[in-house]
């Protein structure tokens, strides 16, 4: 069963009355359990698209559905539920308060949330376990390793139990240790709990951590392949 599906997606950004196509007639479907990664070079669109999938920007042409159902559809208080509740962002910038604990951190997502204030604490210890940093529970985001925080980020697009996680250039910040890392963490999420991935990345030995990649260029599907030898490794939750 699909969880998106687009056909002949398009975005045109108009500044001022000078118009910029940023996608051309983008078609494909993402199932629902899948892990695919989206590459391109800078400008080929493939922030716009995850903008779009993401719900955090519109598009001009063509249509979205998520869950089998036309994202036009959804009023707009619909849209920030499908968000907060049915989507979970990891960004290359981690995105943490850096005075607040990771715990709290994690909890954000919560705050806006339908899961009654009693159960906050639970899940947002299990979303920090799951990703294999319980001994930073309560240290303060500021302190951590780049790696860490993007664990952080991680356990916080997990927190509420999301269908589909967005990772945007999750690795584009850390050494080459610390990114492996957190890409195995990623496909673990998707191998083990289920979770749907959509992962931007520019790295081809980061794609080939998912099943499939769609490449981009100027705004059109070049490419949509199987990936033939995925990378996969069980040792993402070693310290």
């Amino acid at each position: 069963m699909n969880i998106i599906e687009v056909k002949k997606l398009g975005k045109v950004y108009d500044n001022e009355g000078v118009k910029t196509d940023a996608l051309h007639g983008v078609s494909f479907d993402i199932k629902k359990g899948e892990f695919v990664a989206i590459m391109g070079p800078s400008g080929s669109g493939k922030s716009t698209l995850l903008q779009i999938l993401g719900l955090l920007d519109d598009y001009t042409g063509g249509s979205y559905y998520f869950d089998d159902k036309n994202i036009k559809d959804y009023n707009p208080k619909e849209v920030a539920r499908i968000r907060n509740e049915k989507m979970g962002f990891v960004f290359q910038s981690f995105n943490l308060l850096p005075n607040a604990s990771v715990l709290e951190n994690v909890k954000l997502p919560l705050l806006y949330s339908n899961v009654p204030e009693k159960e906050w604490e639970r899940k947002a210890r299990e979303a920090v376990i799951a990703v294999g940093l319980e001994h930073r529970m309560e240290q303060d985001a500021k302190l951590l390793s780049g790696g860490e925080k993007q664990r952080v980020a991680i356990a916080r697009a997990l927190v509420n139990n999301p269908e589909v996680i967005f990772a945007d250039e999750p690795t584009g910040n850390l050494d080459s240790k610390s990114g492996e890392v957190v890409i195995e963490i990623i496909q673990k999420l998707n191998r083990e709990l289920g979770h749907t991935v959509i992962l931007i990345t520019h790295e081809t030995y980061t794609a080939e951590y998912a099943e499939r990649i769609i490449r981009l260029y100027d705004g059109e599907i070049e490419s949509d392949k199987k990936v033939e030898n995925r990378r996969l490794d069980g040792a993402a939750f070693t310290k």
